[in-house]
């Protein structure tokens, strides 16, 4: 009997062993094995102590390893083999994830070599600043230099120093708009997972089409997100602009008014002292 079985003729479909499968499939034995256990392969067709499988299961195989490639964890498979076993569009299902999951920033990483960052940052450069750059996540370091997430971040912490500002003081800023704008992606994922997503916590399947039109949702959800915090943002900067540079204002006037009754009152004094000088020579 030959290992992979294909009828000729006969209508029968192509059966393969598990080590045909895994070959078809570009997977070792161990992972075909693995994914049985974890459920993601339906069963086998038995023969005895033969275990054939069909071209269903090499087409479940090659689902698996797209999945794998766009980004999915095991688990997420997992659920979308689930959903589509019960019934629901697996296409549908991937795409909602898709625009679920689809990256934010469109941010270039950047790599400067210790030589760069000593001529950028000087004396600047210690363990200290370092090591907070790590902290935020920010960068990663190997024996050539440092690799940052974000051009545009790294572009603009080198024109902050050049400009004056201590590295310590744009890395403290730094953390603290972490901080902030964290808080306002967990405002737009709570709205989001509250108002709009809901009924993917729910154990009963989506109906249908319903993940086609959460996908839409989703994306037309997003950009306004982004422009809500914007134009916040830009609001709050002409907010706090203006009133910082009131109180700068109110500051120097008075410390100018200080000066101006300094003034007056050492004049006064002068004349009185010259008065005095007269009165007693007079007496």
């Amino acid at each position: 009997m030959d290992k992979v079985r294909a009828a000729a003729g006969d209508g029968r479909q192509r059966e393969y062993r598990v080590e045909e499968l895994a070959e078809a499939a570009g997977i070792t034995t161990r992972t075909l094995r693995f994914y049985r256990e974890r459920k993601l392969l339906q069963p086998p067709r038995k023969e005895g102590r033969i275990a054939w499988y069909g071209e269903a299961h090499l087409a479940r195989l090659r689902l698996i390893a797209e999945l794998l490639e766009r980004g999915h964890t095991l688990g997420g498979i997992a659920e979308l083999i689930g959903a589509g076993e019960s019934g629901q569009d697996v296409a549908e299902l991937i795409g909602l994830e898709a625009a679920i999951i689809a990256p934010w920033s469109d941010e270039t990483p950047v790599h400067l070599s210790w030589d760069e960052l000593k001529a950028t940052f000087g004396d600047q450069l210690t363990e200290e600043t370092t090591a907070e750059s790590i902290a935020q996540g920010y960068i990663t370091v190997d024996e050539d230099g440092i690799t940052h997430v974000s051009r545009r971040l790294m572009d603009a912490t080198t024109a902050m120093v050049a400009e004056g500002v201590p590295l310590s003081v744009v890395l403290e800023a730094s953390r603290h708009t972490q901080e902030h704008v964290d808080a306002i992606a967990e405002i737009f994922t709570t709205l989001v997972r509250d108002r709009m997503l809901g009924a993917l916590a729910a154990d009963t399947p989506l109906p249908p089409g319903e993940a086609a039109r959460l996908t839409e949702q989703i994306l037309r959800v997003r950009p306004l997100a982004r422009a809500v915090t914007d134009a916040q943002f830009a609001l709050a900067m002409d907010r706090r602009v203006h009133a910082e540079y009131d109180e700068l204002l109110r500051q120097r006037l008075e410390r100018e008014d200080e000066s101006d009754d300094d003034g007056e009152r050492t004049d006064a004094d002068i004349r009185g002292t010259g008065n005095g000088e007269r009165l007693t020579a007079d007496g």
